[in-house]
């Protein structure tokens, strides 16, 4: 057993200044802080580009830059920096002072616009997938305006995108934005069949952020969580959750003063955070926000993960992201709440309470599951990686099978719909008003009664999609800019035909009904209400022709099928060079944390665990000879105790040599799909053969001499 120094008293907190509302978004230059740092002329200026993209002028930029430097330095800010998200997955900054030399010896707090609307950064280190050498450092980081600046510690931080001197995207925040434009100007021009009011639809993000928190110190004494994540190793508590008594159960004291603290910092930088509960598995928590526009939200989540690890250092915790951190328990995932709203108050996945209405409720839905069904597979490649790998497909995940739930009531109305006959489903009154069967009358109580299915990785769950699959770790931009895309070519779709069916005579609702029976029965397969975990349904999915790919390297192929280059293309998210880059990164990366956990698996497994086993084993046989010179005494128990350890030593010897040789055949392959690949099946194979013969040993060797904290001691806070 490992003898750790564990702190078991809850940290002291300051105590919030007053009530939330007293102090949210008191970091943040929004709406408040620029009618009082703005003079009137620049705000609206400010404004227009927010709501309307208009293109700042450098004189406005000039006067923002100005108030947002009068805010930022009486709010004890010294340095600022372009806060941007390149494709590592997490947040990038390089802090400048306000601070210029005056030329007499002095200095002043300078901020001009220029230097808030763009900047040069060197992109040379980032990942790019090629589009830039080494060479070619210039990369430029241009202000979104859409996303407010704020103070974190003493720099302002301004959400900025990524791009190269070429003009590619190197981030996640460009492709999200010009996925937000597609999908706004698609639904728009759908919504307008309905309401011609409707001026602009936005997307909503509303995410649900799964974390574990462990004690620091024995973090510290666990390599394998330092270096990876996750534990390589380490057998089953007698006791994780199998009792059930976590899940949503008493919060720890530790726990809810970190908490506390988290959303105390959280609500001072705009980030309304909601929700706070136990999850299933021991030592597994999560927080979760009121929804918000999907840019703005994109960001809260990337800022919340790095306050989240500043806060639980304070506390004497690390926080774990990874997706699967613990064998034998549930992971952690990052539930991606999606909606649609229009600029007249709208929520496009909502019902309705006419006929028209519910209508157009229909069409959202049915185009969205047509969207998932034409890209089920690119779907999965926008979430999977090598650490969601680990999640999907278990008991308590989705499975590595999209797919979408609706619940019995929507898809009653659906197969009525399908199964309905134009002259009797279809009809007008008197007075020309719009009759449906079927639709007409779609209960209230639809958004209490649509059940949810957790085996589900896409779910409608009353008025909004559930994308469980996302991963705890991951950037929700991924799954956002997939969707949206998706959504956008597949409602530009449905208007064409639509306008084509218009065009040939047809009445406006009797053709969206005709061409939402078309694509009802189209995409069908992807509909399923069922137990996603079991067998059955992976052979089922097959049947139907889902996507059931399972390698991490083949699923990221899926970005450049050509349907996914061409969609992308339509819609203006991603041009084919920028998906090839994309995918080329997803390759490097997956190889280079498979490649981590190798040298971190072999380097325990060798100079860890063999080592004490082999102590262990040579104590036994000390015991085993001297036992053997007093007659009557009988050692068998202790000799096939030896036996045991002197196999699982063995095997570990020989496989952990095998991997390594396995590695030093995929180091050289120069193609990354290649290489990942060859790192999927024949480095990461060895894993969990590996760890098979250690956490035997671990049952065996000697609790006192055992090198790494057990489960029993890292899930359980005290």
């Amino acid at each position: 057993m490992v003898d750790a120094a564990i702190n078991h008293t809850a940290v002291d907190v300051k105590a919030p200044e007053g009530r939330p509302s007293d102090y949210f978004g008191r970091k943040v230059f929004g709406r408040a802080a620029m009618r009082k740092y703005l003079d009137r002329k620049t705000y609206e200026a400010l404004l227009d580009t927010m709501e309307h993209r208009t293109p700042l002028t450098l004189e406005v930029a000039d006067g923002i830059a100005a108030g947002m430097r009068q805010w930022a330095l009486e709010h004890g800010a010294d340095h600022y920096t372009h806060w941007f998200q390149p494709l590592t997955g997490g947040t990038a900054e390089k802090h400048d002072a306000f601070a210029e030399p005056d030329g007499v010896g002095g200095v002043l707090e300078e901020f001009s616009g220029k230097l808030l609307v763009q900047q040069e950064s060197d992109a040379s280190s980032f990942p790019n997938g090629g589009i830039r050498n080494t060479f070619e450092a210039r990369g430029y980081s241009a202000w979104d305006p859409a996303s407010p600046a704020f103070i974190v510690d003493t720099t302002l931080c301004i959400p900025t995108v990524f791009i190269a001197y070429t003009g590619e995207a190197l981030d996640y925040k460009v492709p999200l934005l010009r996925s937000l434009s597609a999908v706004d100007k698609a639904a728009t021009e759908v919504c307008r069949y309905f309401d011609k009011n409707v001026e602009r639809v936005y997307a909503y993000l509303g995410w649900e952020q799964e974390y574990f928190l462990v004690d620091e110190s024995l973090w510290a004494a666990r390599p394998d969580l330092m270096l990876t994540g996750r534990t390589l190793m380490g057998h089953e508590s007698a006791k994780n959750q199998q009792m059930e008594d976590h899940y949503f159960g008493a919060i720890p004291a530790r726990v809810i003063a970190f908490m506390k603290d988290l959303e105390y910092e959280c609500l001072k930088l705009g980030i309304p955070v909601k929700a706070r509960h136990n999850e299933v598995a021991p030592n597994q928590f999560e927080l979760a926000p009121v929804y918000e526009e999907a840019n703005l939200a994109n960001d809260h989540n990337q800022l919340l993960m790095t306050i989240m690890d500043k806060i639980a250092r304070r506390h004497k915790f690390r926080v774990l992201l990874h997706e699967k951190p613990f064998k034998g328990i549930n992971g952690s995932g990052k539930h991606n709440n999606l909606s649609l709203g229009t600029d007249t108050g709208v929520n496009l996945f909502g019902p309705g309470k006419t006929a028209t209405e519910n209508l157009q409720f229909i069409t959202f839905l049915v185009n969205v599951i047509s969207a998932v069904y034409k890209h089920n597979g690119l779907l999965k490649a926008s979430i999977m990686s090598a650490t969601n790998a680990h999640r999907l497909g278990a008991n308590e995940a989705p499975p590595a099978i999209i797919s979408t739930f609706l619940g019995s009531q929507v898809s009653a109305v659906l197969d009525k719909l399908e199964a309905s006959s134009g002259d009797d489903a279809i009809r007008f009154d008197a007075k020309n008003v719009f009759k449906m069967s079927g639709i007409s009358h779609i209960p209230a109580l639809l958004l209490d009664n649509t059940d949810r299915n957790r085996t589900s990785p896409f779910a409608f769950t009353g008025n909004r999609f559930e994308f469980r699959a996302v991963g705890s770790s991951d950037n929700c931009a991924e799954a956002m800019i997939t969707f949206n895309a998706a959504l956008a070519n597949e409602l530009t779709e449905f208007r064409r035909n639509v306008d084509a069916k218009i065009e040939g005579g047809m009445k406006k609702e009797k053709a969206i009904y005709e061409e939402l029976k078309e694509m009802i029965r189209a995409c069908k397969a992807i509909r399923f209400d069922g137990n996603g975990y079991s067998d059955e349904w992976k052979e089922e999915a097959a049947r139907r022709g889902l996507d059931c790919e399972t390698s991490t390297p083949l699923i990221f192929d899926r970005y450049l099928d050509e349907r996914s280059v061409e969609m992308f293309a339509a819609t203006g998210v991603y041009s084919k060079v920028e998906l090839e880059a994309r995918t080329e990164v997803k390759w490097e990366t997956y190889t280079k944390k498979i490649q981590i956990e190798g040298r971190v698996l072999g380097d325990l497994a060798m100079n860890h665990i063999v080592p004490t086993a082999s102590r262990y084993e040579a104590m036994l046989l000390d015991k085993v000879f001297k036992m053997s010179q007093i007659p009557g005494l009988n050692a068998s128990a202790d000799i096939e105790l030896i036996k045991k350890i002197q196999g699982h030593t063995a095997e570990i010897q020989r496989l952990t040599g095998e991997m390594i040789e396995a590695r030093k055949h995929a180091n050289p392959i120069e193609d990354q799909r290649a290489k990942a690949i060859a790192y999927h099946d024949t480095v990461a194979v060895f894993f969990d053969q590996i760890r098979y013969h250690i956490d035997k040993l671990e049952e065996i060797v000697d609790d006192q001499i055992w090198p790494l904290p057990k489960y029993r001691e890292l899930l359980f806070l005290r």
